[in-house]
C-alpha cells in the first residue's frame, strides 16, 4: 500500500491569506492605498472646521478671506489626495483578487479532480462545481470585506475619536465608548448567526445539486414520466432553500432594527452634549461641523460593518464546503517513492487479492489470476460476480484491501498513477464524451496525434463515414456527456481514442453492446487490429469474441471458478460456463448481456451507502 501522511488541515483564512502574501507588492499597495485614504478623510473635517470658523469672523477683512481660500486650497489639495489614494487601492485590490481567485480556482480544481472514483460516484457534479465557484467567491467577498471595509473603518474610526477627544474629552470618551460597543455587538450577534447561515448554504447547494441531476438525467424523466413528480421534488428543495433564507433575512432585519435604535441614541447624545459644551464656549461652531462629520462617517462606515458582515460570513459559509473537501484526504494517491511504470511484457497477476466495499459482503477474497503478456482473456460471469472490480483495481480506481496487483512484476501501488493509466487502454460499455468537438474527442486518447493520425484511428474504427455525414465534420460538438450521437457512434468514438493510444494492455467492456449487428461486423476487424500485441482482458463480451480469445476466466462470487478455452469449457457440463452457454440466445450469452460495467460496483456502493 502507498505510504501516506496525515494530512494537514486546511482553514479558510490560512488559505486566503497565504494566497494574499504570495503578492506581496500588490499587498502592500492595498495596505497603503487604505492608511492614505483614512487620513485624508480624518484631515478633511479639521479643515472643515477651521473653514467654518473663519467663516464667523469679518468677511470684510481681507486676511480672513485670505485664510479662507487658503483653507479652502488645502481641502482641495487633500481631496486629490483622496482620490489618488483610493485610486491605488482600487487598482491594487483589483490585480491582487484576480490574480489570487485564479489561483485558487487552479487549486481547487487539481485537488477536487485528484479524488478517486469513488468519491464522485457518491457526488452530484452540479454540487461540486457550485462549490468551486462559490469558494472562489467568498474569496472576493471576505477580501472587500476586510481590507475595504473592516480595516479602513477601524482606522477611522480609532483616528476620530483621538482627535475628538482632544477637542473635548467627554465627546471623544462617547463616541470612542459607542463605536466600541456597536462593533462588539455586531460580531456577537454575527458570530450567534452564522449556524443560520451555513444551514442557507447547504441548502442552496442541495438546490442546485437536484437541479443538475434532474437536467443531466432530462431524457429518463421523459422515458418514464416523471415531470411532475421532478418538479415535485425540485419544488420541495426550493421550499427548504427558502425556509434557510427566509430565517437568515429575517433575523438580518431584526439585528438591523437594533442597530437602528443604537444609531439615534448616539446622534441625540453627541448633538446634545455638544450644545451642552457649546452654551458654556467650550466649542465652535466648526466644531460642530467637525463632530457631525466625524459622527455621519462613523455611523456609516459601521453600518457598512454590519452589512458587510453579511457578506463575511456568508462567504465563509460558502468556503466551509469547499474547505471540506480540500480537507478530504484522497484515497488514491501516488506513493511518496513512485516512480513511472516500465512496460515490457504487459504480464499481469493478481496475488491474493481482497476487496470490499463495506464489511457485510466482500468482493474478492484471496484472489489469484495470472494474464501472461500478449495473451487475450475474457472474465465471463454472472452479475455481481466481481469482473468489473478487477478491472478497476487494476485502474487503481480502488486500492485493494489485501494482496497485490502487479504488472511486469511492478506493483501498481508502488508507480505513479498516471504511467499506470498511459499503459491502460480503457474502452467503458457506456462511453462519456466531452461537449468538445469530435476531432478533440477522439484525440484526447493521445492528445499530441497529428490530426492525420486522428483521422487514421477514426477510419479503424469506422468513426470516419457518420463523422464526414455531418456538416461540420470532425469539428461537430457532439453536445454534453455525447448525448447528440447515438450509442453506436459514441461507441465507435470510444475505440477510436484506444485505437490512437496503443497502450499495450487494452481492457474492452462490451465494447461492441451499443453497435448495431452490421456496425458490429465493421468494428470486429479493427477490433482485431487493435489487440494485436496486446494483454486484453474482455468483460462480457459478445460470444464471437469470446471464443477468439486465448483464454475465459470464468468467475462467481469474487473467485476463479474454471479457466481454458471456449471448447474445453464446454466439455464441463456442470460447471457455470456451460450453464451461460446453454442460455444463450441470438449469439448473446444473456445473462451475460444484460451485465451492466457499472452494476456490480454501483450495487456495491449502494449497499455500502
Amino acid at each position: 500500500m502507498p505510504h501516506t501522511e496525515p494530512k494537514k488541515k486546511l482553514t479558510i483564512f490560512g488559505i486566503f491569506s497565504k494566497k494574499v502574501l504570495q503578492h506581496p507588492w500588490l499587498f502592500s499597495g492595498v495596505i497603503i492605498g487604505i492608511i492614505l485614504t483614512a487620513a485624508a478623510d480624518l484631515a478633511s473635517p479639521i479643515y472643515l472646521k477651521k473653514f467654518f470658523n473663519i467663516l464667523t469672523l469679518n468677511h470684510a477683512d481681507p486676511t480672513v478671506v485670505h485664510g479662507l481660500l487658503i483653507t479652502l486650497f488645502i481641502i482641495a489639495v487633500i481631496s486629490l489626495f483622496d482620490w489618488a489614494a483610493m485610486r491605488l487601492q482600487f487598482f491594487s485590490t483589483t490585480y491582487l483578487e484576480t490574480r489570487v481567485m485564479s489561483s485558487l480556482y487552479a487549486d481547487a480544481f487539481e485537488y477536487l479532480i485528484g479524488h478517486s472514483y469513488g468519491f464522485f460516484s457518491s457526488q452530484f457534479s452540479g454540487t461540486l462545481t457550485r462549490r468551486i465557484s462559490k469558494y472562489t467567491n467568498a474569496f472576493e467577498g471576505l477580501c472587500d470585506t476586510v481590507l475595504l471595509q473592516f480595516v479602513p473603518t477601524c482606522l477611522f474610526v480609532i483616528g476620530a475619536v483621538i482627535i475628538l477627544y482632544t477637542n473635548n474629552h467627554v465627546l471623544g470618551i462617547i463616541l470612542g465608548a459607542w463605536s466600541l460597543f456597536f462593533i462588539s455587538f455586531q460580531l456577537y450577534v454575527g458570530k450567534l448567526r452564522q449556524p443560520i447561515r451555513v444551514a442557507r448554504a447547504e441548502e442552496d447547494s442541495r438546490m442546485t445539486g437536484s437541479l443538475a441531476d434532474a437536467i443531466s438525467n432530462q431524457s429518463t424523466i421523459w422515458q418514464f414520466s416523471g415531470n411532475s413528480f421532478e418538479f415535485a421534488r425540485f419544488k420541495e428543495a426550493v421550499r427548504k432553500w427558502r425556509s434557510a433564507t427566509m430565517l437568515s433575512w429575517n433575523t438580518d432585519e431584526i439585528i438591523w432594527a437594533v442597530l437602528g435604535f443604537f444609531i439615534v441614541i448616539i446622534n441625540i447624545s453627541m448633538l446634545y452634549g455638544a450644545v451642552y459644551f457649546w452654551q458654556r464656549g467650550l466649542l465652535t461652531i466648526g466644531d460642530f461641523v467637525l463632530i457631525q462629520a466625524y459622527l455621519i462617517t462613523t455611523i456609516q462606515q459601521l453600518i457598512g460593518i454590519n452589512r458587510n458582515l453579511r457578506r463575511f460570513y456568508d462567504g465563509i459559509a460558502d468556503a466551509t464546503e469547499m474547505i471540506e473537501i480540500l480537507n478530504t484526504p484522497h484515497e488514491i494517491k501516488d506513493a511518496r517513492d513512485s516512480r513511472p511504470l516500465k512496460v515490457s511484457k504487459a504480464h499481469i497477476s493478481f496475488t491474493n487479492v481482497d476487496f470490499s466495499f463495506n464489511q457485510n459482503r466482500s468482493i474478492l477474497k484471496n484472489f489469484n489470476l495470472d494474464i501472461y503478456g500478449s495473451e487475450k482473456v475474457a472474465l465471463v460471469g454472472p452479475s455481481g460476480a466481481g469482473k468489473s472490480t478487477i478491472t478497476r483495481l487494476l485502474l487503481r480506481f480502488y486500492d485493494t484491501k489485501g494482496g497485490t496487483i502487479t504488472i511486469d512484476g511492478q506493483n501498481i501501488t508502488a508507480v505513479t498513477q498516471e504511467s499506470l493509466r498511459d499503459a491502460i487502454a480503457f474502452v467503458p460499455q457506456e462511453p462519456i464524451l466531452f461537449h468538445r468537438s469530435l476531432m478533440e474527442n477522439i484525440r484526447y486518447g493521445r492528445r499530441d496525434a497529428t490530426d492525420e493520425e486522428v483521422l487514421e484511428a477514426a477510419k479503424k474504427a469506422h468513426c470516419h463515414e457518420f463523422i464526414t455525414g455531418f456538416p461540420e465534420q470532425y469539428e461537430t460538438f457532439v453536445g454534453e456527456r455525447g448525448v447528440k450521437l447515438s450509442g453506436g457512434e459514441r461507441q465507435r468514438v470510444a475505440i477510436a481514442r484506444a485505437i490512437l493510444k496503443n497502450a499495450p494492455i487494452l481492457i474492452l467492456d462490451e465494447a461492441t453492446s451499443s453497435l448495431d449487428s452490421e456496425s458490429e461486423s465493421f468494428i470486429q476487424s479493427a477490433l482485431d487490429v487493435l489487440m494485436e500485441g496486446k494483454t486484453v482482458i474482455t468483460i462480457a463480451h459478445r460470444l464471437s469474441t469470446i471464443m477468439k480469445m486465448d483464454r475465459i476466466i470464468v468467475i462467481d462470487a469474487g473467485h476463479v471458478v474454471a479457466s481454458g478455452t471456449h471448447d474445453q469449457l464446454l466439455t464441463d457440463e456442470k460447471g457455470l460456463y456451460h450453464k451461460l452457454w446453454s442460455i444463450q440466445a441470438g449469439g448473446f450469452i444473456t445473462e451475460e448481456d444484460s451485465d451492466n460495467e457499472n452494476e456490480d460496483v454501483n450495487n456495491q456502493e449502494d449497499a455500502a451507502g
